[in-house]
């Protein structure tokens, strides 16, 4: 090939280096080189590093999401069951490491368990919207580091959004519209009829219609699988009319003739899983696995991630033209954004250190009031003590002049006293000296 490119005029060699399209000769090969392998060599590297795949089931408690998924992989996975008494909405999310053939699938499902159990369920979509929202920053936040590990990250983000619709057979619940109005831009959402066996066959193709065109005048956009590839356009179309699917799920395996089917045994019959005049199962697990898994991480991808990243970086400043529509300078926006930043921060830091001054005026003036009023409550208490001690010292002086005039009273009646007795025996002493002088006076 280089000698037939080498050869001829250098017009010819410039034609040879020009872009297909522009008018430039078409060069054969003189024999095989070998990069029709690629395909080959793409396949092969894929296979060696496996792939993963994420699926978020959403939908009411009792619906059958665990049973459908270990219907769907032919395998019995761990969980524990969920109960009604769940105060919120949690996310529970699984990841398991699948073997068929000689290909690996890394599958992650995440189901939401409490989801549609409470009174109130106006904010029962918020944690799905969060948890989808956490494995984009997430990727983003790996795309953004400087030393990028891509090739072994284990990507969360989601691909496929099972929606379990309640074979209620009237119209969709409000809860449901609102969910999925949320959602689709977020996630790929795949609608599905749970446990389509509880109605029957007319009420079932009335109800698919009812959803259908209530989902259509609501405005919600579910998945379309995809038309623009030739060699499954025609299924992918037939597919996209038969949504949404109306499956059952059942790990219970019944002797039908001479086969052992997947089915559900009933008084009045036998629901087979994998008959699809029974029910879509079939139809979802070849659109969901088989077909177009693929296309579901692309379309995660390239379409709900970017969307998401754009936004995010738009937020965050950065744009792809500036005013003048020239390229944006990735330097010029960091620095930009660092002068900003740096901004705010300054004036962040003035509004504190303002507040911070204000603060200390108004504690030293609430200090000084606190200070007044404890010497004014103090010079009370001195002056209060100071009427008590005078009070008390007044009682004492007036105590004591008692004291001194009952002592003086006692001292004149004791006086009193022994004059009165001495006065009284000198009388005596006088009489009896005169009866002794007299006798006569004894006769008397």
């Amino acid at each position: 090939m280089e000698a037939e490119a080498n050869s001829g005029s250098p017009e010819d060699s410039w034609a040879f280096i020009q872009r297909p399209g522009e008018g430039c000769r078409t060069v054969p090969l003189a024999g095989h080189v070998g990069f029709d392998s690629l395909p080959d060599q793409l396949v092969n590297k894929s296979v060696s590093q496996g792939f993963c795949f994420n699926i978020l089931c959403v939908g009411e408690t009792g619906l059958g999401k665990s049973t459908l998924m270990d219907t769907l992989f032919n395998t019995k996975f761990e969980g524990e069951p969920a109960t009604h008494t769940q105060p919120g909405v949690q996310l529970r999310s699984n990841t398991y490491d699948l073997q068929e053939s000689n290909v690996g699938l890394k599958l992650t499902i995440v189901s939401t368990v409490g989801f549609g159990d409470q009174i109130n369920k106006e904010d029962s979509y918020k944690p799905i919207m969060e948890f989808i929202d956490a494995q984009f920053e997430a990727y983003l936040q790996e795309e953004l580091k400087i030393r990028r590990v891509l090739h072994t990250y284990h990507d969360s983000r989601i691909h496929a959004c099972l929606y379990f619709i309640a074979p209620t057979g009237h119209s969709l619940k409000s809860l449901d519209l609102v969910t999925m109005k949320k959602l689709d831009s977020k996630v790929n959402i795949i609608p599905i009829i749970a446990k389509s066996d509880a109605i029957s066959k007319s009420e079932l193709t009335k109800f698919k219609i009812k959803i259908t065109s209530e989902l259509v005048s609501n405005g919600v956009q579910i998945y379309q699988f995809p038309t623009d590839d030739e060699s499954v356009a025609e299924i992918n179309g037939t597919m996209n009319a038969h949504l949404p699917f109306a499956v059952i799920g059942s790990t219970e395996e019944l002797k039908i003739g001479n086969k052992m089917m997947k089915a559900r045994q009933y008084p009045w019959g036998t629901v087979q899983v994998e008959n699809e005049a029974h029910c879509d199962f079939v139809k979802l697990r070849e659109m969901l696995i088989r077909i177009n898994m693929e296309d579901l991480r692309e379309q995660t991808h390239s379409r709900h991630y970017e969307l998401y990243r754009r936004c995010k970086l738009e937020e965050m400043g950065f744009k792809d033209t500036d005013p003048d529509s020239k390229p944006f300078s990735l330097q010029e926006t960091y620095e930009a954004k660092r002068n900003e930043f740096l901004g705010e921060l300054q004036k962040k830091e003035e509004e504190m250190r303002q507040m911070f001054v204000q603060r200390v005026k108004e504690k030293e003036a609430e200090l000084k009031e606190a200070e007044k009023e404890l010497h004014e409550k103090f010079d009370r208490l001195k002056k209060l003590h100071q009427d008590e001690k005078k009070k008390l010292e007044d009682k004492k002086k007036s105590l004591d002049d008692e004291v001194n005039a009952f002592k003086q009273r006692k001292t004149a009646a004791e006086l009193l006293q022994s004059q009165g007795s001495q006065a009284g025996g000198s009388q005596t002493l006088k009489r009896d000296k005169e009866k002794k002088n007299n006798p006569w006076l004894c006769t008397e």
